[in-house]
């Protein structure tokens, strides 16, 4: 069973800066499709950017120009970079990955897609 471990939530203000990380501990993988997506209270949870082996990456319009995804193949960990951050920004963060043979993102793949999360982690952005 993979267990996905997240960190790097956090309060900032608004134009601040933060960087989710997650990790799969003592799991590695050629293959993966890996993805961020926010909750907020009373919603469905939603994509915010998107990585696969083949290095594509996609984005939810909110957020492109100012968060980056990437991953560290030497410490097997996955980044959000938040950058120029606003309070519509605000709410808990999960990453999720697929790490079947062959696998791809692709343009908007369903959540029940994505076989593991992390725990979430909170985003608060202050006007």
């Amino acid at each position: 069973q993979v267990h996905l471990e997240e960190s790097g939530g956090g309060s900032v203000q608004a134009g601040g800066t933060l960087r989710p990380s997650c990790t799969a501990p003592g799991f590695i993988t050629r293959h993966y499709c890996m993805g961020w997506f926010r909750q907020t209270p009373g919603n469905e949870r939603e994509v915010v950017a998107t990585l696969d082996s083949d290095a594509y990456t996609r984005y939810t319009d909110s957020v492109k120009g100012r968060f980056t995804i990437s991953k560290d193949n030497e410490k097997n960990t996955f980044y959000l970079q938040m950058n120029r951050l606003k309070p519509d920004d605000t709410g808990m963060y999960y990453c999720a990955a697929d790490f079947s043979p062959n696998t791809y993102c692709g343009s908007g793949r369903p959540l029940h897609e994505y076989p593991y999360w992390g725990q979430g982690n909170q985003v608060i952005v202050s006007s």
